[in-house]
């Protein structure tokens, strides 16, 4: 015997079972979203920093500890 599978059916078992996993593991999700944020972030910081002049490491130093 054989079994076939309509591509209406097979498209809505997809579905479902991405919404199982999603449902199960949303912490996956979660992570790979916040992990996506945070490289387009640092990406955009990156950018910008290659537009700005240069200081001294000292100068930063001096900024971290509060002695500007």
């Amino acid at each position: 015997m054989e079994s076939s599978i309509n591509q209406e059916d097979l498209k809505n078992i997809i579905k479902t079972a991405l919404v199982e996993v999603f449902e199960e593991h949303q912490d996956l999700l979660h992570n790979a979203i916040e992990d996506a944020i945070e490289d387009v972030a640092l990406a955009h910081a990156i950018e910008e920093g290659e537009e700005t002049e240069l200081v001294k490491r000292e100068e930063v130093f001096k900024l971290l500890k509060g002695k500007a």
